[in-house]
């Protein structure tokens, strides 16, 4: 039986609306570390720590072309993506557990 691995792409945005674009096999523990402001540089620095966005792989490389490819994207296409499942920028993190 092959085993299944979980990778996840994630944004997550500061109240003033800075974005952060971040890769992790464990979501919840991840958006958990930038909540807690564990996670030294950008995200503290600009309390980017709300989740709004995140896509699902099982494809490493699958999930790190995605990064890459929304990582070269302008503010406003991240933002129509982030609005396409969250139209009101809700904070996701309550729905990972």
């Amino acid at each position: 039986m092959k085993k299944e691995y979980n990778f996840y792409i994630y944004i997550v945005a500061s109240k003033s609306g800075t974005l952060y674009l971040g890769f992790t096999n464990n979501l919840t523990r991840r958006i958990a570390q930038h909540k807690e402001e564990k996670i030294e540089g950008f995200t503290k620095k600009y309390s980017c720590n709300k989740l709004v966005y995140h896509e699902h792989y099982t494809d490493v490389y699958a999930a790190l072309r995605r990064e890459k490819e929304i990582k070269k994207w302008n503010r406003f296409k991240k933002q129509k993506l982030i609005e396409q499942l969250n139209p009101h920028w809700n904070d996701l993190f309550d729905e990972l557990f």
